[in-house]
């Protein structure tokens, strides 16, 4: 191989070129080696379904691969080139450390020339952990916790006076200032706000010299065995001198000071001495407060020297000792446990215990009762409160239960109650248990740092008048417009500081500006992000690390954009190109690809009808070559759509007053028995609207969800609608057993047509014995999985082929077992495109594995693994699974952006399965920014008109033509070319 590239594992996008720095002096020469290159050369891939293919594409420039879903574009983009390029990164460490790394495989591939460092921006790489956030991902509030740690200024959080540092020379000046020719005695603070009895501390005391210390605002002797109160809160300072400030005195004061600095770390208080003995009660006047650090000269209130991490909620030195940095607590409370008073506990009015069984936590609850003189039939509504609170929280009296064991006797027990003992097994409890107590528990906001994340001294430390936290609520723009002539406003000393802090602050938000992220706010978690919007943020990023020389890789970054916003991203990626970098970009965006330098078409079909290079070349070219995605982006061919649109049966859905996030007491209506797009600019408030306000609402109305919708007014028409049914694009399952059959339900039928075989039922196989998830007929060597993890001890561990069932997942018994000659193994292996063909007489299995295919599926195999699914693959699964249910002509389906990774003719495909949901009496909600769904849609709902707190309204609704005239509608200008 030619080059060396540098690229972290999948789900890490920062790319460690300190690594490179270490490579051996031959691996450092190649890289070198890589500029003789123009063009990134692959010969002979063949990973998945590419057939032996060789392309060459230029180097630094912005290179588009596109082509049908399922065609081999992710294969050649990710699983040829980025798995090479990762490989050959690997390969640069000794073999003990690539033993820790994991594994290395070669992809399919006869040669790849001229490639350069690799960094692949993937969607699949969102992190779920809470304490990730925007800030967090882009270094941004990284910076400003050391903006605040050294230009922060201090406020006191009891009076909100300002903090003070003062120096010995500082101290003695004030004490010779302001209380010259007074008695004062000095002391040093050792003991703050603490129990104890603190015997070995005086003896520690007396042993320096000291022979008086101030306990609790008493100044007394140090006598032996002297000791305190063990169970009372005490402040004890050590007497160490007593001194009339004065002038002439001057270097002996300041010797005390010194010394009283040392004993109290850095703090020192004066106490104005009375004229009688100061053996007894001093109230002369309050003591003042001295220190080295941050101190309120009032209080006595001191903070640490700040640093970094006392901004930073991931870590104990800044974070919320209450919520431990997440802004969020988790609580069992009395509404979570009985969701409805108007029940008895008999009835199930108590939630965990469900309804009355003869066990013995019901006899408790029973005699408990029995103290107030009620029932277990009462309604919970008639039990008087401090009964509820017994039942809830338990108390000290002992319950008497009968002994159904031992008639006529009692046992004699303490009720801990049903709120406690949810906590215990939520601290101590299995996993299953907790997942149990989950369904009783509900997130509410920290009371303490009311969602700030941090400990209240480190909120008391601002700039301009505002703490991190509140800059971190900021949307991206507002945080702009703060930072913009910043310098003005604060202190000399405080511009000395943060001018080059202040630079890279401003360099990354103007990233996230470039790419139109403007709407987003710091705090905002990771995992709340659509994987589009994690993309770009990703993107911004690597802009900022200002990288040349590498070959970025990225998965349609388009995804959630929406048409005002693209060309911002467009030239985001320019930019990243004319850096000195190459990208290589998966898209199916009109826009994109005709703003590319060259353009890829894989091809002509998906799965084994796809893998070819069918056109290629810069767009002027691309353009007069006929291939199917050169004839939509000319314009020779289209998705057509209806001019005609439906009104709908008549009723309507309405939600009145939605204020969730950034909306602005919103009312939706929606016309039932339509094709309904609810778009808008990115941010302007779609999913809040309905992911977080509408379905929740329709799930708790249908299913009892426990999930609360974010708040509204009222909503009308739930009788017009029996179900709702979110298709989202989350993962189909976590682990390589899932997979489209099992998830569709179509597996329990092919398990059910294998069993009823003649020579299965003559070997007495049941419906279980074709179940590669249990034991009985599968390859118990890989346990079903088909594949075997070999551990190597100083090599990568590699997944291998199962050398008993050679990856059938099942043993020799149940592959005899076979129906039209094929095992159950071989039709896992089928495409959903020839499982089609192959069950054509059997409507019940042909049913389902039509409508995967009817979504544009038809490549996939029955049995490909979960976590090789992209997210719109999964969604489409989804989408099938419930296409392949009867349906009432009274539900309602909530899709996120169906057309993600949809070539113009699978979207055509999905339109045509969508618009005969619609025909059948059915309402479709699409949440889409694609103008060929929108100007197929019946009705338009735009929101706007801008993202974050500028959107949240309803800005235009009606049908395509409608709302392509409306001129405060952005969509509309986009959508107005689109019906021409």
């Amino acid at each position: 191989m030619d080059a060396v590239a540098c690229s972290p594992s999948r789900n890490n996008l920062s790319l460690p070129f300190h690594a490179i720095l270490s490579m051996p002096a031959s691996s450092a020469k190649k890289i070198q080696d890589i500029s003789g290159h123009d063009f990134i050369e692959i010969i002979g891939a063949r990973e998945h379904n590419l057939k032996n293919i060789s392309v060459s594409f230029p180097r630094n420039k912005l290179v588009v691969l596109t082509g049908i879903s399922g065609s081999g574009k992710s294969s050649l983009a990710f699983d040829t080139i980025y798995a090479e390029g990762q490989r050959r990164y690997m390969e640069s460490f000794s073999a003990y450390a690539r033993s820790f790394i994991g594994n290395l495989e070669r992809p399919d591939v006869d040669k790849i020339n001229g490639l350069s460092p690799v960094i692949s921006i993937e969607q699949k790489t969102t992190s779920r952990n809470p304490r990730s956030t925007v800030g967090t991902v882009t270094e941004i509030y990284d910076f400003m916790r050391l903006l605040f740690a050294r230009a922060g200024e201090a406020f006191s959080y009891i009076n909100g006076d300002k903090m003070v540092r003062q120096s010995e020379e500082q101290i003695l000046d004030a004490l010779i200032n302001n209380f010259s020719g007074k008695k004062l005695i000095v002391l040093a603070p050792i003991i703050k706000g603490r129990k104890g009895h603190y015997r070995e501390l005086f003896v520690q005391v007396r042993k320096q010299g000291y022979t008086k210390v101030r306990v609790d605002g008493e100044v007394m002797d140090i006598t032996a065995k002297m000791q305190l109160d063990r169970f009372k809160i005490h402040d004890i300072e050590i007497v160490v001198d007593r001194i009339v400030p004065d002038a002439s005195d001057r270097f002996r004061i300041g010797q005390s000071i010194n010394t009283a600095l040392k004993e109290g770390k850095g703090v020192i208080m004066v106490q104005p001495a009375s004229d009688k003995s100061t053996a007894g009660k001093d109230d002369s006047g309050r003591a003042h407060h001295f220190s080295k650090f941050l101190m309120d000269p009032k209080t006595g209130l001191s903070y640490d020297e700040p640093a970094p991490n006392n901004f930073s909620f991931n870590s104990p030195y800044g974070a919320c000792p209450n919520c431990h940095g997440l802004g969020q607590i988790e609580e069992i409370t009395e509404e979570s446990v009985i969701p409805d008073k108007k029940l008895s506990i008999s009835r199930g009015g108590i939630l965990p215990l469900g309804e009355y069984r003869d066990i013995w936590i019901f006899k408790k609850v029973e005699a408990i009762l029995k103290r107030y003189k009620l029932t277990l039939t009462t309604p919970i509504q008639d039990i008087p409160k401090d009964a509820l609170k017994v039942l809830l929280y338990g108390d000290e009296m002992p319950v008497a239960v009968a002994s159904v064991k031992y008639p006529g006797t009692e046992w004699n027990t303490k009720f801990e109650g049903i709120v406690n003992f949810l906590q215990k097994q939520k601290d101590e409890g299995s996993d299953a248990i907790r997942k149990w107590v989950d369904d009783f528990t509900i997130t509410k906001v920290c009371p303490e740092c009311h969602g700030a994340r941090l400990k209240k001294e480190s909120l008391h430390f601002k700039i301009d008048g505002k703490n991190i936290a509140e800059l971190a609520e900021l949307n991206i723009d507002a945080l702009k417009k703060w930072f913009d002539g910043l310098e003005s406003r604060i202190s000399d000393k405080q511009n000395q500081i943060a001018v080059e802090v202040l630079k890279e602050i401003r360099k990354r938000i103007g990233f996230l500006l470039d790419v139109g992220l403007d709407y987003l706010h710091l705090n905002r978690p990771l995992r709340t992000l659509s994987g589009g919007e994690a993309q770009r943020i990703r993107l911004a990023t690597q802009i900022g690390t200002q990288l040349v020389g590498v070959l970025y890789i990225l998965d349609e970054p388009s995804i959630g954009l929406h048409a005002r916003d693209n060309a911002k991203l467009i030239k985001a990626l320019k930019d990243l190109r004319d850096l000195g970098n190459s990208v290589i970009v998966v898209e199916h965006d009109k826009e994109m690809m005709l703003e590319a330098d060259y353009i890829i078409d894989v091809g002509p079909g998906a799965g084994r009808h796809g893998g070819y290079i069918v056109a290629e070349g810069d767009p002027k070219t691309f353009l007069k070559i006929d291939s199917t995605t050169a004839k939509y982006l000319s314009g020779k061919i289209g998705i057509n759509y209806s001019k005609d649109k439906r009104k709908g049966s008549g009723e309507t859905l309405l939600l009145t007053g939605a204020t969730g996030n950034n909306l602005k007491n919103v009312d939706l209506q929606i016309a039932l028995g339509t094709l309904v797009c609810i778009t808008g600019v990115s941010g302007s408030g779609k999913s809040t609207l309905i992911h977080e306000t509408l379905f929740p609402i329709l799930n708790q109305h249908f299913f009892n969800s426990r999930q609360e919708p974010l708040p509204y007014k009222k909503i009308d028409g739930l009788k017009l609608i029996d179900k709702v049914i979110e298709v989202d694009q989350s993962p189909i399952g976590r682990t390589p057993r899932s997979n489209p059959a099992t998830y569709t339900g179509v597996f329990t039928d092919i398990r059910d047509l294998f069993s009823n075989m003649p020579e299965a039922k003559i070997r007495g196989y049941k419906t279980g014995r074709f179940s590669f998830n249990v034991k009985g007929g599968r390859c118990e060597t890989c346990e079903g999985a088909g594949l075997r993890l070999i551990e190597m001890e100083f090599l990568p561990d590699v997944y291998v082929p199962c050398e008993t069932c050679k990856g059938k997942r099942y043993n020799r018994e149940t592959l005899e077992v076979r129906f039209k000659g094929k095992s159950i193994s071989d039709v896992l292996d089928m495409t959903v495109e020839e499982a089609i063909t192959f069950f054509d007489k059997l409507p019940r299995i042909l049913r389902k594995i039509q409508t995967l295919g009817e979504v544009g599926l038809g490549y996939i195999s029955l049995g490909q693994h979960a976590t090789t699914l992209s997210g719109g693959e999964a969604q489409r699964v989804k989408l099938a699974t419930e296409l392949s249910k009867r349906d009432t002509g009274k539900t309602l389906y909530i899709l996120d952006e169906p057309t993600t990774g949809l070539h113009f003719q699978d979207i055509s495909h999905l339109l045509d399965v969508l618009q005969k949901l619609v025909d059948k009496g059915n309402t479709v909600l699409v949440i889409e920014h694609n103008m060929d769904v929108i100007k197929s849609a019946d009705h338009i709902i735009d929101l706007g008109p801008e993202g974050g707190a500028k959107g949240g309204r309803i800005i235009a609704k009606g049908t395509p033509e409608e709302v392509s005239k409306n001129p405060a509608s952005y969509t509309g200008k986009f959508l107005k070319p689109e019906l021409v």
